[in-house]
């Protein structure tokens, strides 16, 4: 608890107002994170094997990378990315204290931090008969080479999901169409990206039997897949010690080589 507290506060003032109350829910994901990472090494490294792969694809000249859902830098071999482009843009709500931390002792210079909300909720809320665009930032980014939308598709729609459902005023079809617009918003970009998504979940108690499923992509059909494997997102003893939370994972390239 004392490291939870000591990330919170030093991620306070780095954080803009309107964003500070994401904060502790940013702080508890980095605590799992910890207790949990011998459960999420394998999901890691199928995510890191991913990206590297799609990278080895692209040109000599390598100079701007997106990460979308960059949060805790675990889901990307981001020292590789730092290595092999001339700029790492980071993009998410939150970017705690001891990841920027990290990221300067480890050297890594040519990372952007920036806070945005990518969900595209904002955009629908204003215009809801529009058709949201949250991606459209990417195509100002000067010579972007790749985008990488790093494990937050399904939380885009689990989001909204609990919002829709607290807020009657809200379309009720906002998942799903934001799900759907951040496929299309990867598949409008000119250059190469990569779509990392858990799309499904089962709870599994000791016995082996299913308690729970759900379709985290809301219906939405993606992309064929390139890879897919399985991820522990809360083992045993992390929700309750009679069953585990268990993600179906997959890796999308679109517009590759």
């Amino acid at each position: 608890m004392i490291l939870e507290a000591l990330n919170f506060a030093a991620t306070y003032p780095l954080t803009p107002r309107r964003r500070r109350h994401e904060i502790s829910s940013s702080v508890s994901l980095w605590a799992r994170s910890r207790r949990a990472a011998r459960h999420w090494r394998t999901h890691e490294e199928a995510c890191h094997q991913e990206v590297s792969a799609i990278v080895a694809t692209l040109p000599n000249t390598r100079r701007a990378v997106a990460v979308l859902g960059s949060g805790l830098l675990r889901d990307v071999p981001i020292q590789l990315l730092s290595e092999q482009f001339d700029r790492v843009y980071l993009y998410d709500l939150q970017h705690l204290a001891s990841v920027r931390i990290w990221a300067r002792l480890s050297g890594l210079a040519n990372l952007e931090f920036q806070t945005r909300d990518l969900s595209g909720m904002e955009q629908l809320a204003e215009k809801p008969g529009a058709q949201p665009r949250p991606l459209a930032f990417l195509k100002e980014i000067p010579d972007l080479d790749l985008a990488v939308s790093a494990n937050l598709l399904s939380q885009i729609g689990v989001g909204i999901g609990r919002m829709v459902a607290a807020d009657p005023t809200l379309p009720r079809q906002a998942a799903e169409r934001l799900i759907a617009a951040h496929v299309e918003g990867l598949q409008s970009l000119k250059t190469s990206s990569l779509l990392l998504t858990d799309r499904s979940y089962e709870v599994i108690d000791k016995a082996g039997n299913v308690l729970e499923r759900d379709d985290l992509m809301k219906g939405v059909e993606l992309p064929p897949a390139r890879a897919e494997w399985s991820w522990t997102v809360a083992p045993y003893g992390e929700l309750s010690p009679d069953y585990q939370a268990v993600h179906q994972v997959v890796s999308i390239p679109i517009n590759a080589s």
